[in-house]
């Protein structure tokens, strides 16, 4: 397990606006984050007063020179709500980075990367960070229509992006598990993240059978630092939490028949 040192801050807003309808795009200014965070990430958002749990938004994108991250949040309650609500100049309080991220093998050559609707989030990161060391990568994005599509300027610009929509809007017809098999002969590793539907659907499909797969879990997490267990999941390696020990585990250690979804 890789350690990364532990911030708490006062972040400044940089930019805060809608991207996708419902989908808002934050940019902070977190330098001491910025510095350690690594792809697959995430840090807890205080919100307001009247919020008091964090709430965990994965790492999108991150500028070290310039000790930026940017943040990619559904608004869907309360919390992001008035998250989506903060002007440039505001700040708030920021713990992290937190959990494990994503492990790129040294001699892997190729990426294949699955974003389902916000899943896309944190693999814009690792898509930067393997491109910039000299790796191919291939990015699918799935999403129920055109709406949920992540705009191609937030997409790495040298990565081989693919697009499906189940109405076929956009790009081709169906799941991302519809239209793997082009891509998956020269894939050296296939990192997923997505709704537990969809990554338990990758999980079943033989076609991947024997390939280095890893999946980011998105579920609810109340401390983030794996004191709560509110985020457990069983896994061939007994419970583990999806904050600490996560987000980013081996698909086939986890239990899936177990999983809520």
């Amino acid at each position: 397990m890789t350690t990364t040192q532990l911030n708490q801050l006062s972040a400044s807003v940089i930019e805060n606006e809608e991207v996708m309808p419902g989908i808002c795009l934050m940019w902070l200014e977190a330098p001491e984050i910025a510095a350690s965070a690594r792809p697959g990430q995430f840090v807890m958002l205080s919100c307001g007063g009247e919020n008091l749990l964090r709430r965990p938004i994965s790492i999108h994108q991150c500028h070290r020179e310039n000790g930026l991250i940017a943040l990619m949040y559904a608004v869907v309650g309360k919390g992001t709500d008035w998250l989506s609500k903060l002007q440039t100049g505001d700040s708030l309080s920021v713990l992290g980075p937190l959990g494990n991220g994503f492990r790129v093998n040294e001699d892997s050559r190729h990426l294949l990367l699955l974003g389902g609707g916000l899943g896309i989030a944190p693999l814009r990161f690792l898509a930067d960070e393997a491109l910039k060391q000299g790796k191919r990568v291939s990015l699918i994005q799935g999403a129920r229509t055109e709406l949920q599509v992540c705009p191609s300027h937030l997409l790495p610009e040298d990565a081989s992006c693919h697009v499906t929509t189940e109405n076929g809007a956009i790009g081709k017809k169906g799941l991302i598990t519809h239209h793997l098999a082009e891509f998956l002969p020269d894939a050296d590793q296939i990192i997923a993240c997505g709704p537990m539907p969809m990554l338990k659907a990758l999980a079943k499909e033989p076609q991947l059978s024997g390939k280095d797969i890893q999946v980011s879990l998105e579920v609810r997490m109340a401390c983030g630092l794996g004191i709560c267990y509110g985020c457990a999941v069983k896994t061939i390696k007994g419970m583990k939490t999806v904050c600490h020990d996560g987000p980013v585990f081996d698909i086939r250690d986890i239990h899936w028949d177990e999983v809520k979804i």
